[in-house]
């Protein structure tokens, strides 16, 4: 089968995916998590990249990455994997490349996305029953994004600091974290969806500005919530657990 095409665009938001070969492991102890963190930051200032948001999972990771070029994302990806992969073959006598063919990257949205996709990204340890809730996880951007704690890996997005300004605990993104089940599960499948197919996580508007910047139609058909949504900053209920990790 083809490839699906992956899309990036100067100044626009990407959610990157990029999962184990089979599945299996490809972080064993924190010195592995910290090595590929400081290849990230590394590799993200090379290729002028800012990193707003990102979860290491024992098998996979997520990354909320926007770039100033076109080549940004994968210039940087190719960095990481060519100091990353030799380290962890050596270190544990394996070989071959250790994830499972291409990463996966999907267009955000920011006015209408963004906060519910670093959500995403952030309760992926919960999701997996690996903590209870997102501030336990040591290997995520929720601390400092949440909490406020430094991360110098991290650049935050204007439409994240338009969100929190005046909070200097971040309440209103803490608060998005405690948003109804049923909220969570929607936007869980419409950006797992987005991200697997390469579909940007847009509204209609956004996905035609898209379309015409790059010359072509990008992923599938749109679905999920119509043009115009966003996060409520006063949400209800407790939604920090309840859904598959994608």
């Amino acid at each position: 089968m083809p490839r699906k095409p992956r899309f990036f665009l100067p100044d626009v938001p990407v959610h990157i995916v990029q999962r184990g070969h089979n599945r299996e492991a490809v972080f064993f102890e924190d010195d592995d998590y910290r090595a590929y963190l400081g290849w990230l930051k590394a590799a993200s200032a090379k290729y002028d990249c800012q990193i707003h948001a990102y979860c290491l999972m024992t098998n996979h990771i997520h990354l909320l990455v926007t770039p100033s070029t076109k080549t940004g994302v994968t210039l940087m990806m190719q960095y990481i994997g060519r100091f990353y992969v030799p380290y962890i073959n050596h270190k544990y006598g394996k070989t071959g490349s250790i994830w499972e063919g291409r990463y996966k990257a999907s267009l955000v949205d920011a006015e209408h996305y963004l906060l519910q996709c670093m959500r995403y990204i952030e309760l992926n340890p919960v999701a997996a029953d690996m903590v209870r809730v997102a501030g336990e996880y040591l290997w995520s951007s929720y601390r400092c994004n949440a909490e406020g704690k430094p991360d110098p890996l991290l650049t935050p997005h204007p439409v994240f600091t338009e969100f929190t300004v005046g909070g200097e605990e971040r309440d209103a993104y803490k608060a998005l974290f405690n948003v109804h089940q049923d909220e969570i599960e929607q936007d869980h499948k419409q950006i797992a969806a987005a991200v697997q197919t390469g579909t940007p996580l847009a509204s209609g508007r956004f996905r035609e500005q898209v379309e015409l910047a790059l010359g072509q139609k990008v992923g599938q058909a749109r679905r999920g919530r119509p043009a115009g949504y966003k996060a409520t900053k006063v949400p209800e209920g407790n939604g920090q657990r309840g859904f598959k990790g994608l």
